[in-house]
């Protein structure tokens, strides 16, 4: 048999970009923002009419165009509230409009008319742009797949719609091809941007046994993959899942907001009659005294409160999900501004999640490292000799260690001799014939003790002994590295809690000491089974904190559920990891971890802002309808204004700058 070069792989050609061009939906493709630039046009058309002195039939008609253009849906949203005997803004706003014009002031009521149906276009806007953030990817998913069946000795292709693909199919991919389902790679070798599902910045090589993505794109080589999930089980399909049901809920502050806003809309109904019958008790005029009423009922309503809420959270959403973070709902998305403690899982969310050898040791007969060795055993026996004796016998397994052993020996170009009688014991390692000598690679057993394997495991090193013939020569230290930017997010998450994370994993104390050191954590915990994650977690939470998770794996679940917020790392991340936590890191970005919770943070603040506006203004003018007389246009133009400001205000966290600053943990 032939040996084995195994040399570094070439860099990966450039392939052509997968990221999907931005698609925003256009402001008049929304019914909300047609009817209101309608009932604007009609407005503006009759307020020239009336000034310029037309006849009174043109601007009646057209002011009566605005009133139903920008009325109707208000109307019918608010009647449908009132048959389930509740009140809302909706209602409240086209009786205002009415009553002005009732009394004469129908250029007044068109503009509340138009102004309302204007900051109702805005929360459409908010809402559709969340929608678009994801939008894309749907792009990505090509339409159409080639499948290969067996036609009796015949290998025959046919092309099918992707949504009728199912696990187990095979498909063809050519080059330049998208990927049409979520599978594994059977055949052929190819490089494939994976940047919109990893946000890997280049193309990864794929080969037999990788894992491929529906909707990224095929290189320059041509691929078979067997289909493992159906499309609606897709990364692309669960993306998409997640936004629109994000985009359906409410959180605690909105829904708070909408169970005060019954209450306080009742009592303004009582508050305007009793304003506009108490003056005609004693004498008043009716036309004054609804003039009033009509007044104090738009300054008074809360519709900038209640579009203070969603707009900020909705657009949050929207700009975390176009950069790989899919925030699950508006819940979860306030949540996590409300974290001041963090818990970060070890392997898979801190680590790479792939062992590397770290360490090399040749055991040659160094009395300082084995006193019994027999200093004849192989005195010319290299680190590169070693590695390349035990990669010869860990070349047939499919372990991670062995993988890992073997990753090493191409690292450095090695030339592995041939393996023959391989054989493979689960729990101990691996055993072949390698040059003549029978080489064991696996769990040091009972060389446990030798100072080799002690050294390595006191330095957070997971051990392999090779043996040879049955005599020890070499033990192999393997780790998994952090990743690249796990310092980084460790140092935005302590300056945005004000407190180092806590590090829980199942992996032995000493790994997790030294990744702790590696990274700048002070608090590492080690040997934790899931349901001891899950109490150190309720145990912070039982000391005030609100406590931010971040892990991948099923022993994760437990703590992620207990967690006030939780975080998973979606590239490895186990289903039950994605079920349960509150947003998911897609492209498995460690620094997006930070960014989402101060970009949650910049969207609770801004709710905050949106309140204070909003209040400030219905404040000052009810008091100003009250203690004097306030015109009925200035009033609809300082309420409306205010909840078109409000809604402005909300939809600043869609622009990309405010993505760059929380990715600095800029929260001002």
């Amino acid at each position: 048999m032939p040996a084995t070069v195994l040399t570094r792989p070439p860099a990966p050609a450039p392939a052509p970009s997968a990221v999907p061009r931005p698609r925003r939906t256009r402001v008049l493709a929304l019914p909300e923002a047609r009817w209101a630039a309608g009932s604007l046009a009609a407005f503006l058309l009759a307020l020239a009419v009336q000034l310029s002195g037309g006849p009174g039939w043109a601007s009646g008609a057209l002011y009566a165009v605005a009133y139903a253009a920008g009325g109707w849906e208000p109307a019918l949203a608010g009647l449908r509230a009132l048959r389930e005997r509740t009140l809302d803004v909706d209602l409240l706003m086209v009786v205002a409009a009415l009553g002005a014009a009732a009394i004469g002031q129908v250029p007044d009521g068109a503009l509340l008319v138009v102004i309302f149906a204007t900051s109702g276009a805005l929360e459409a806007l908010a809402t559709a742009r969340t929608a678009d953030s994801v939008r894309g990817l749907l792009d990505l998913a090509p339409a159409t797949a080639t499948r290969l069946r067996t036609d009796g000795t015949t290998m025959v292709e046919e092309t099918v719609p992707t949504a009728e693909l199912a696990v187990g199919d095979t498909v063809l991919v050519r080059p330049g091809e998208r990927i049409g389902a979520d599978g594994r790679v059977l055949d052929g070798a190819s490089d494939v941007d994976q940047a919109t599902i990893t946000g890997e910045p280049l193309p990864v090589a794929k080969r037999p046994g990788d894992e491929v993505y529906a909707g990224t794109l095929n290189g320059a080589g041509a691929l078979r993959v067997r289909v493992e999930r159906d499309a609606a089980d897709s990364v692309i399909a669960r993306i998409v899942a997640l936004v629109a049901e994000a985009s359906e809920t409410k959180a605690p502050t909105q829904l708070f907001i909408e169970k005060v806003e019954q209450r306080y809309a009742a009592g303004l109904v009582a508050a305007t009659l009793l304003l506009f019958a108490v003056p005609l008790a004693f004498g008043a005029e009716l036309a004054g005294a609804l003039l009033r009423a009509m007044t104090f009922m738009i300054v008074a309503s809360p519709c900038a409160v209640v579009l203070a809420t969603m707009p900020p959270l909705l657009s949050a959403i929207a700009n975390a999900g176009r950069h790989g973070v899919l925030v699950k709902s508006a819940v979860a998305m306030e949540r996590l501004g409300q974290i001041d403690a963090v818990a970060l899982d070890k392997t898979g969310t801190l680590t790479e999640g792939t062992p590397r050898v770290t360490a090399i040791a040749v055991l040659d007969g160094d009395p300082d490292l084995d006193p019994d060795l027999d200093p004849d055993l192989d005195p010319d026996l290299t680190e590169d000799g070693l590695l390349a004796l035990a990669a010869a016998a860990e070349h047939p397994s499919e372990h991670p260690l062995a993988r890992a052993v073997v990753a090493a020996a191409r690292e450095r170009g090695l030339t592995v001799p041939p393996a023959g009688d391989f054989t493979a014991t689960p729990g101990v390692g691996v055993r072949a014939v390698v040059d003549g000598a029978v080489v064991a690679v696996g769990a040091p057993g009972p060389f446990r003790d030798h100072p080799a394997v002690t050294a390595l495991e006191a330095a957070g090193s997971t051990t392999v002994l090779v043996l040879r013939d049955g005599e020890p020569v070499g033990v192999l230290g393997l780790a998994d590295r952090p990743r690249e930017q796990a310092a980084g997010a460790v140092r935005a998450l302590t300056a945005l809690t004000g407190r180092p994370p806590v590090l829980l994993t199942g992996d032995n104390p000493r790994a997790a000491a030294r990744l702790a050191g590696e990274v700048g954590l002070t608090d590492a915990r080690g040997g934790l089974l899931p349901q001891e994650k899950a109490a150190a977690v309720r145990a912070l939470a039982d000391s005030g904190r609100k406590v931010l998770m971040v892990g991948d794996g099923v022993n994760d679940a437990p703590a992620l559920a207990a967690a006030h917020a939780g975080v998973a790392m979606g590239r490895a991340g186990s289903d039950l990891a994605l079920e349960t936590a509150d947003a998911v890191v897609v492209r498995d970005e460690l620094a997006a971890v930070p960014a989402v919770v101060a970009l949650s943070r910049r969207a609770r603040r801004l709710v905050a802002q949106n309140l204070v506006l909003a209040g400030t203004f219905i404040t000052v003018l009810v008091v100003w309808d009250l203690a004097g007389t306030l015109p009925l246009p200035l009033g609809v133009a300082g309420h409306e204004g205010s909840t078109v400001i409000v809604g402005l205000n909300g939809l600043r966290l869609l622009r990309e700058r405010a993505w760059r600053r929380a990715l600095g943990n800029e929260e001002s």
